[in-house]
């Protein structure tokens, strides 16, 4: 009895080895399809396309405001601004009765789109605090932060040392820090 099997795609090929492991078992297939390889040319046209798909980087770009052509690093830790009163919502541009109405809601908001981050400048060579603020078309503006915002950030103190480290660790930095350079 002649099978009438047509095979699906030209790059297949059909298996008639009945010992082979995908048939073992299996009585009523006569015919295993499996794919078969590709030309040469085509094999190097494959091999030429990349993997997956890759984007350009798009990260944010912010630059020193002293150097403009220095790019600032961050660790990406954010401390985001809390406000507690109506009057910091419309010193932001929100109406008076829009303000209350959101306190009085969220006795505490977040702001989502203010944070204090700290950024290094390779060309100045230190970390600085910095107020960074998202506007709503994604552009990111910054500023040295002043410490007044430090208490519209919550759990973070920066004039207070932390309270896990040591006295002798904290005595020990502080001697490494201060001291100058006895080698060079």
């Amino acid at each position: 009895m002649g099978s009438n099997l047509q095979i699906p795609h030209n790059n297949w090929t059909p298996i008639r080895d009945r010992k082979s492991p995908a048939l073992a078992g299996s009585k009523g297939f006569k015919h295993l399809f499996v794919p078969a390889s590709p030309p040469p040319e085509e094999r190097l046209q494959e091999a030429a396309k990349p993997q997956r798909r890759r984007r350009p980087p798009t990260g944010r770009k912010l630059a020193c405001p002293r150097h403009l052509d220095q790019p600032l690093l961050g660790n990406g830790r954010k401390y985001y601004l809390h406000l507690l009163t109506s009057e910091e919502l419309v010193a932001r541009g929100m109406p008076a009765g829009k303000a209350k109405l959101v306190i009085n809601a969220y006795p505490v908001l977040v702001l989502s789109s203010e944070w204090l981050e700290e950024l290094y400048c390779a060309s100045c060579g230190q970390k600085r605090w910095y107020h960074l603020t998202k506007a709503p078309d994604g552009a990111i503006s910054l500023r040295l932060a002043p410490r007044d915002l430090w208490g519209q950030v919550a759990h973070v103190d920066p004039t207070v040392p932390n309270p896990t480290v040591g006295e002798f660790t904290r005595r020990e930095a502080r001697r490494h820090r201060d001291q100058k350079r006895m080698f060079e």
